[in-house]
């Protein structure tokens, strides 16, 4: 079969089957009279070797080592194969988030798109400041996409850049809300508590939604967050979080310091210090729980709390009843 029918036949160009040839890959069996080159079907089978191999991505020469060498075998190579289309794809999925990234700020002209790249790999540097930086001016004009914001954030280790980062959000508005709630769900607790801590300082409904939510998370950092920020804002389902907090010392101080901002009325001040009190008389209440637990009493205006404290100054724990006494003196003095 000559060089045209078979490059007719089998799809691949006579150019190409003549490059196959300079290689050494695919040589034609015969000529003839006329000097032609002429295709058996041995060449032609090997033709369609070479086409089947080189749609796995196996270069020509790799190709050539494994239909030539009897002893070749193809683990490694695949293996090498696998790798190789594994980098390849998270290369490309990376230029398409950076992509979808440029087409969400929405560029009027190639000065924006050339901004956007340029915030986008300053947030990727390697020095603290240059991403600091980059966070700050993100928020001045909008130029940085919301979705690389939240992406730094949750995975910035450096204080001052995260701190930079959760101001630059919280500038841009609710966008963020939504991506920073799924790292609520990360399999990693960094993840979760970065979330967590930007969430908070997220301005809008839809933020108080999600913090409301992440009352009843699994993580307890999350959970103490969400706590603190909804007591600061006076959202009363936080309280059996906050009381769980002080009992439990995690963040107690801040905990506490909720409580009081929520018990600026005669009936939740009471409903509060019942709580804590009920706590206090509770069997499991170890020493250092019922301590920092009658300290939060401090926080806590109104009848039921000073009544509470009064019983307190004679409890059999030295420590709480020294506490509760001192509390009544400050108490009494203002």
């Amino acid at each position: 079969m000559l060089i045209g029918e078979v490059a007719r036949r089998s799809g691949v160009s006579a150019r190409m089957l003549r490059h196959y040839e300079s290689l050494g890959l695919v040589r034609p069996s015969g000529r003839t009279g006329s000097g032609y080159r002429e295709y058996s079907g041995q060449d032609i089978q090997r033709i369609f070797h070479v086409e089947s191999l080189k749609s796995l991505g196996l270069s020509l020469r790799e190709i050539g080592r494994a239909l030539d060498d009897p002893g070749f075998m193809p683990a490694s190579l695949v293996g090498d194969l696998v790798r190789r289309t594994r980098e390849r794809i998270a290369a490309e999925n990376e230029l398409l988030t950076r992509l979808r990234r440029i087409d969400a700020a929405e560029p009027a002209g190639w000065e924006d798109v050339l901004q956007v790249v340029a915030l986008l790999r300053a947030l990727e540097s390697t020095s603290a400041g240059a991403r600091q930086r980059a966070a700050l001016s993100s928020a001045h004009e909008g130029a940085a996409p919301v979705e690389a914001l939240v992406e730094a954030v949750l995975s910035e280790t450096d204080p001052n850049v995260a701190g930079a980062l959760r101001w630059a959000l919280a500038r841009l508005g609710e966008d963020g809300t939504a991506p920073l709630a799924q790292g609520l769900g990360s399999a990693e607790a960094a993840v979760r508590e970065r979330a967590a801590q930007t969430l908070v300082e997220m301005p809008g409904a839809e933020a108080a939604a999600q913090l409301h939510d992440a009352l009843a998370h699994r993580d307890a950092v999350v959970r103490g967050y969400a706590a603190v920020a909804l007591g600061t804002r006076g959202v009363a389902d936080a309280v059996p979080e906050l009381v769980d907090m002080i009992v439990e010392g995690r963040n107690d101080t801040d905990a506490a310091d909720a409580l009081s901002v929520l018990a600026s009325d005669t009936e939740a001040a009471d409903l509060i210090a019942g709580k804590l009190v009920d706590r206090l008389a509770h069997d499991s209440a170890q020493a250092p729980a019922r301590g920092r637990l009658t300290q939060a009493l401090a926080g806590i205006p109104g009848a039921r709390a000073s009544g509470a404290l009064v019983q307190l100054s004679y409890d059999g724990d030295r420590a709480v009843a020294l506490t509760a006494a001192y509390l009544l003196q400050l108490r009494d003095a203002r």
